[in-house]
């Protein structure tokens, strides 16, 4: 069994709300009586890119379990590898894969610099490819990224999804072993299929987007930060509970 964490969207921008909000989230996961075997985070952790922002969110994620990021369309590849992964500043897609509890978790890089969309470029699919061929058979593996591949019934986040899925669902068919698909970005917890596979949407931490049918009111700013969890048990089978953190 796998137990991880997942968050996204924390939009550190220097202010003491945004500061609060991640911490107080962290607060939280440190207490745990049972650790997590690690936290997932799903893109945007800095609001504007910049390097005091990252930081900053190196300062906040600190903590006794790993924790995994993945850059969202408000983050800067450059000040993100320099500040936040200690690495020399670069500008090609940030894809990192790690061993947790017997599950790969292959934290991808769906951003388009500049633009609020995503799209999988030819150099992180061949990377998905090639690190997924060259795992074990049994081991089980996860997909984290940023800008959600269907659309989440939301003109918001609609207008502003992960382009080309279909390049991402045939990689999936090639590859049973990926047993669910993780991303932030819609600003709200939801879940959804995907190449028939579980689709799960991690709350944000900074604000949650008001669903159409709720209010004219687009933004809530009040509602407490949240999280997910997500159990990976041996059957491949991924269970996910929500929590908010008052």
């Amino acid at each position: 069994m796998t137990l991880l964490a997942h968050i996204s969207d924390l939009h550190l921008d220097g202010t003491e709300r945004a500061t609060r909000r991640a911490t107080r989230v962290m607060d939280y996961l440190r207490a745990l009586p049972q650790p997590v075997d690690a936290l997932l985070v799903t893109g945007d952790i800095a609001d504007h890119g910049e390097e005091s922002e990252y930081e900053e969110a190196a300062r906040i994620l600190t903590a006794a379990f790993p924790v995994l990021t993945c850059p969202g369309n408000h983050d800067v590849r450059p000040a993100y590898r320099k500040a936040l992964l200690g690495e020399a500043p670069g500008d090609g897609p940030v894809n990192q894969v790690h061993q947790v509890a017997g599950t790969a978790v292959l934290m991808c890089d769906s951003t388009i610099p500049g633009r609020d969309e995503g799209r999988l470029d030819a150099e992180t699919l061949a990377w998905m490819d090639a690190t997924l061929t060259a795992l074990p058979r049994d081991t089980p593996a996860l997909l984290a990224f940023h800008q959600p591949p269907v659309d989440i019934h939301h003109p918001l986040p609609d207008s502003m999804k992960l382009e080309a899925p279909g390049q991402l669902a045939d990689l999936l068919d090639a590859h049973p072993q990926v047993a669910a698909v993780l991303t932030g970005h819609a600003h709200l917890a939801a879940s959804s299929t995907f190449a028939a596979r579980p689709l799960i949407v991690g709350p944000a931490i900074t604000w949650t987007l008001r669903l159409p049918w709720e209010s004219d009111q687009v933004v809530d700013r009040d509602q407490p930060p949240g999280l997910a969890f997500h159990v990976l048990d041996d059957d491949r089978r991924l269970t996910t509970h929500y929590r908010v953190v008052l």
